[in-house]
């Protein structure tokens, strides 16, 4: 059996200084593959070189809809940084009106910029949404984000946001929240996606699944969420793991399979 870690953080503190206990208890718990996601530029290198160096650890490019004081690339320069090879994806891009109100116009021009640059080149979008669905989806759908491909990061939306997502072709990422207990709306969600469109994750170091909530999380404990998954849906870890590592590399096509983690 193998896990793939379709979203993480591992260059961010406390992961990153502890970085070879990481990648040794995710080998213990069968996580073969992670993606290492962006949020601004200044610490792409970073993500980058560690890409570079194991091959079981892909990047993504991009900037976080809640980044500030960062630089602002343009779909250019994001295409261009994309063309890297061990870079699979743009992102993490989108909306998050959580702590604003209304639609910031900044917020748009970079999720537009985004959306442009994949398509360029080519490489699927990893979506962040908060408080947003509607003008996320609206933007998705009206850029033609459909050419270049997407996954809903961290899911946590109602059923009908994620129908629209799918009839996209986009995938459905699945976070520690699905094992929350006051997340019920979410594992209806789980139950009715396609398994051809499941992924998923960490987004460590935030939100560690049940029974390790509070605690920092890391790519080991995607363990947790792909069980939950399987239970509620029936089906058994081996192959949820199976469906879900098979899904994440039709989708990250750049991403090749290599070695296991040490």
């Amino acid at each position: 059996m193998q896990l793939v870690d379709s979203h993480c953080h591992i260059d961010f503190e406390p992961l990153r200084t502890q970085l070879p206990d990481v990648l040794h208890r995710a080998a213990e718990n069968e996580v073969a593959y992670m993606l290492c996601v962006a949020v601004n530029l200044e610490d792409f290198p970073r993500i980058s070189r560690l890409a570079a160096e194991k091959q079981n650890i892909f990047a993504s490019v991009g900037v976080h809809p809640n980044s500030t004081d960062c630089h602002e690339p343009d779909a250019d320069e994001l295409a261009e940084l994309a063309a890297a090879p061990h870079v699979v994806a743009l992102g993490e891009t989108g909306l998050d009106y959580f702590r604003t109100e209304g639609a910031p116009a900044w917020q748009r021009e970079r999720f537009a910029n985004h959306i442009e640059a994949a398509r360029r080149a080519r490489k699927p979008l990893i979506i962040h949404t908060r408080a947003a669905a509607k003008d996320t989806m609206e933007m998705l759908e009206s850029l033609r984000a459909d050419e270049a491909g997407a996954v809903m990061h961290c899911f946590a939306e109602d059923w009908p946001t994620a129908s629209r997502a799918l009839d996209l072709g986009f995938y459905i990422s699945f976070s520690g929240i699905l094992t929350f207990k006051n997340a019920g709306a979410l594992r209806e969600v789980a139950k009715k996606t396609p398994p051809d469109r499941m992924l998923v994750e960490t987004d460590a170091p935030y939100l560690a699944p049940e029974p390790h909530r509070g605690k920092t999380n890391e790519p080991a404990l995607v363990r947790h969420t792909a069980a939950r998954l399987a239970e509620l849906r029936g089906d058994s870890l081996e192959n949820i793991a199976a469906v879900t590592t098979e899904n994440f590399f039709r989708l990250f096509a750049a991403a090749r399979p290599g070695a296991k983690l040490d």
